[in-house]
């Protein structure tokens, strides 16, 4: 159950990136259906669930050590290498938005350069991709439970000092910017947007997990605190849209409402979350070449965290532009191949056969 649990908080810190955390993207995928946003929100939980159980089991069934044997096994011939090449240039594109959204985080919040903020950010992704794979995901594992006991203080605050009636803050919520036409594809853009970034190190976790059982269970656990966290976030920021409606980061707004020291931990959980996610991609990314047992990973980490720092340079408005855009689509190729996959339901041996054959 341990390993179970740590593989699901592993799995959350990946995808909990600034934007979630920020409270943005729930605000623009959620609440701003009002209260029909909680429905979408059980609606993500439940495809988070059976989407983490089902990558989780198949990253156990191939012992994979990097996404690619999992992406050709349920893509095929065909689909798996647009697929992989696709998750492959994702995974670098996102690290360098997270290098990018740090130096904008760190100015923000303590006043540092842009450029410094994400030197910081880079180095210390560097210096952590050159401990084991082990380590890596104790320290991303780590940062969750942080996250998720300062979301619900501010869950409990949002309840017990709401002013507003639930037919105004409906009305309230339903006039924020939104990320779809409606709550149903809110909630299937949100999953399939995030599991195009969060499915390769699901699968690299799961691939050192003998036990598809306790592999399987740390997907559905990290669909479950998934799930759990989007639903507090959206009803806290509910609760209180008439303080944070317009805001940038409405979570760290309703964190400085409670008290200064309150709105400091959230600036802290935010950076977190970053650093979470670019340690996560990169190493995703690295691990697709190179083995982690290689002569070449070390300096691989240190040039490839160089260049990224480099490519950050260019904004971090102008990459979540270009990097997000087709996000989804990828996301929703991935839902369909893995439900495709699930009811294939091939025994392990198969699977390596199939796999071999497309190398």
């Amino acid at each position: 159950m341990k390993k179970s649990f740590q593989i699901g908080s592993a799995f959350v810190g990946l995808i909990v990136g600034a934007g979630f955390a920020s409270g943005q993207e729930v605000m623009q995928y959620f609440t701003s259906f009002g209260i029909w946003g909680t429905v979408g929100g059980l609606l993500a939980t439940l495809l988070f669930i059976f989407l983490g159980y089902t990558f989780a089991q198949l990253g156990t069934d191939l012992q994979a050590t990097s996404h690619k044997s999992v992406i050709y096994h349920i893509g095929g011939r065909y689909l798996g290498p647009i697929l992989d090449i696709l998750i492959t240039f994702f995974l670098f594109g996102v690290a360098v938005v997270m290098f990018a959204g740090s130096g904008s985080t760190f100015q923000q919040i303590f006043g540092i350069d842009t450029r410094v903020g994400s030197i910081i950010m880079v180095v210390l992704t560097i210096l952590t991709l050159l401990l084991n794979t082990t380590k890596i995901i104790n320290i991303i594992a780590m940062i969750t439970p942080y996250l998720l006991t300062i979301i619900f203080i501010i869950l409990i605050y949002s309840i017990f000092t709401m002013d507003l009636s639930f037919p105004e803050a409906d009305t309230m919520a339903k006039v924020q910017a939104s990320a779809a036409p409606n709550w149903i594809i809110g909630a299937f853009l949100y999953v399939s947007y995030n599991l195009a970034a969060g499915a390769a190190l699901l699968i690299v976790m799961s691939g050192g997990v003998k036990d598809r059982k306790v592999a399987g269970m740390g997907g559905i656990l990290g669909g479950v605190m998934l799930g759990g966290l989007i639903i507090l976030i959206h009803i806290g920021m509910f609760a209180k849209i008439d303080v944070i409606a317009g805001a940038d980061m409405p979570t760290l707004a309703l964190a400085e409402q409670i008290h200064p020291v309150v709105g400091i931990l959230m600036a802290i959980a935010l950076l977190g979350m970053i650093y979470n996610t670019a340690v996560g991609m990169l190493y995703s990314f690295i691990v697709r070449f190179i083995a982690p047992d290689s002569k070449m990973y070390k300096p691989s980490v240190v040039i490839i965290g160089l260049l990224g720092y480099v490519l950050s340079l260019v904004g971090f408005t102008t990459l979540v532009g270009k990097v997000y855009a087709t996000m989804g689509y990828l996301g929703f190729a991935l839902m369909i191949a893995a439900v495709i996959a699930w009811f294939k339901k091939r025994k392990p041996e198969k699977i390596e056969t199939r796999v071999s054959q497309n190398f």
